[in-house]
């Protein structure tokens, strides 16, 4: 059975976003979760969206605080992909980290681990190559422990972590989880 471009079998339009990109518009969960269409949903994160390095490491510490790992996954994938070159590594690793707790939560305690522990190695990667240990405030060296303890639990005790009280405070202060 053959359908339109851009439509599914089923007759459904595909959610295209403004510039006809294919993009699912499904609402989602705090853990980034696809849900029916017509369920509440949290809001979703604006994609492409270029801030101020200390901007967005607020912005990603306030979606960790909530439980939004995923959504800080987005802040940091922006700044990533915005920002300069010599600094990419630090925010794909930042994304990783987040993105591993998203996967820690959701039950996935496998690809969690692996990610933090490639998330800690992309960042602590950064700073040896840098010399830069505190970049914007980010204390570097205690998310690499934080997202090398949290793997260690992950793979012993194999079960879900809560999102909240395992999330990282990016500028220092006590570890959670």
């Amino acid at each position: 059975m053959s359908s339109a471009p851009g439509s599914y079998e089923s007759g459904r339009e595909r959610d295209r976003d403004e510039e006809g990109r294919a993009r699912n518009q499904r609402p989602r969960d705090g853990l980034g979760r696809p849900l029916p269409y017509g369920a509440d949903g949290v809001p979703r994160q604006p994609e492409g969206v270029v801030r101020a390095p200390e901007e967005s490491v607020t912005e990603a510490q306030a979606l960790l605080d909530a439980g939004r790992p995923f959504h800080a996954h987005e802040v940091f994938e922006d700044a990533w992909k915005s920002g300069p070159e010599p600094e990419r590594g630090l925010w794909k690793g930042l994304a990783q980290l987040a993105v591993g707790l998203t996967h820690s939560a959701r039950g996935n305690t496998t690809g969690g681990a692996r990610l933090l522990l490639r998330g800690a190695g992309a960042i602590s990667d950064w700073t040896t190559r840098t010399g830069r240990h505190r970049p914007y405030e980010i204390d570097v060296a205690e998310l690499v422990t934080w997202a090398e303890t949290l793997a260690e639990r992950l793979e012993r005790e194999g079960t879900a972590v809560d999102a909240v009280t395992s999330a990282p405070r990016l500028r220092g202060g006590a570890l959670r989880g």
